[in-house]
């Protein structure tokens, strides 16, 4: 199994799985992770097609561009989702990355992984938490597979769910408990995206406040929704000097701390440290940080 990898995460855009063409266009939106949809957005009848079109875009070798390449399947715990992994093991080049949604216990996500390696796929996993079962084992799922890269919150399923409103403060409670749980693995934690176009300045105060809770990144409807993200998202210049200097403090050092600025600092913040460092990279066409 790869060694977990360190992306920027800052953004992701669905594109349909029923019209791979609308691919090629997803991947030049900006978006640090373009997602072909094969759930909710693909009606029960076109399910089949867009599964067949959603496997075969992986066929033709990726570009190594630091975009991160995802296919949302459906629920492990419908027929539509057995069919979307048994179409995952069949093939010999699989997507990089499985959505899985409406995640409710760990076992779901060890049995795939299961499969994964008894097939030999390296596909990653990225788990979203929108049910009330999925919310209270949120820990144990971030923990139960190496494959895991990110835990999203799905705050429309998970209101209906809670019986509360969408809103931040209804559901303050369910995405901390979301960053707790990535956070306690290593794991980024993304937010779900904000349904109003007409309201760019909401979308963007929606954005701040899912930073500064501990999200690594939001989900964009549109592209227009991208760019700004990114900006929300994007480390400062601070930041990122901050982070190249405590990566290079750790590489020299003998121990598990360095001492910056007065200021002790251990081992454990270092994924963070290299997560800033690889959006910078994506800034400036570096490519992606492993």
């Amino acid at each position: 199994m790869p060694e977990r990898p360190v992306c920027p995460r800052r953004s992701f855009i669905f594109t349909p799985g029923l019209r791979p063409e609308m691919f090629p266009k997803a991947l030049a939106s900006g978006a640090d992770i373009v997602c072909v949809e094969l759930e909710d957005g693909i009606a029960p009848k076109d399910k089949p097609i867009a599964r067949t079109s959603a496997i075969k875009l992986f066929e033709t070798p990726q570009a190594d561009d630091g975009i991160e390449r995802i296919v949302r399947i459906n629920s492990l715990r419908e027929a539509f989702g057995i069919a979307d992994i048994q179409a995952v093991l069949a093939t010999e080049t699989p997507p990089p990355a499985l959505m899985l949604p409406k995640v409710q216990t760990p076992d779901e996500v060890v049995t795939l992984d299961n499969l994964l390696t008894e097939r030999g796929h390296d596909t990653r996993l990225h788990v979203i938490i929108e049910t009330n079962a999925g919310l209270e084992a949120a820990y144990d799922i971030a923990h139960c597979s190496p494959r895991i890269d990110a835990l999203f919150f799905g705050g429309v399923d998970m209101a209906a769910e809670l019986r509360c409103r969408n809103e931040w403060e209804p559901l303050l409670y369910a995405r901390s408990r979301v960053v707790h749980a990535a956070a306690s693995a290593g794991l980024d934690a993304i937010d779900v995206p904000y349904l109003d176009l007409q309201d760019p300045d909401g979308m963007k105060h929606a954005a701040v406040l899912a930073r500064d809770l501990g999200f690594s990144g939001k989900g964009a409807v549109h592209p227009r929704q991208i760019a700004p993200l990114n900006e929300v998202f994007t480390p400062s210049a601070e930041q990122i000097a901050r982070a190249r200097r405590i990566i290079a403090e750790f590489q020299t050092a003998d121990t598990g701390l360095v001492v910056i600025d007065g200021k002790l600092i251990e081992k454990p913040v270092l994924r963070e440290m290299h997560r800033i460092v690889a959006i910078a990279d994506r800034i400036h066409g570096q490519g992606p940080t492993r």
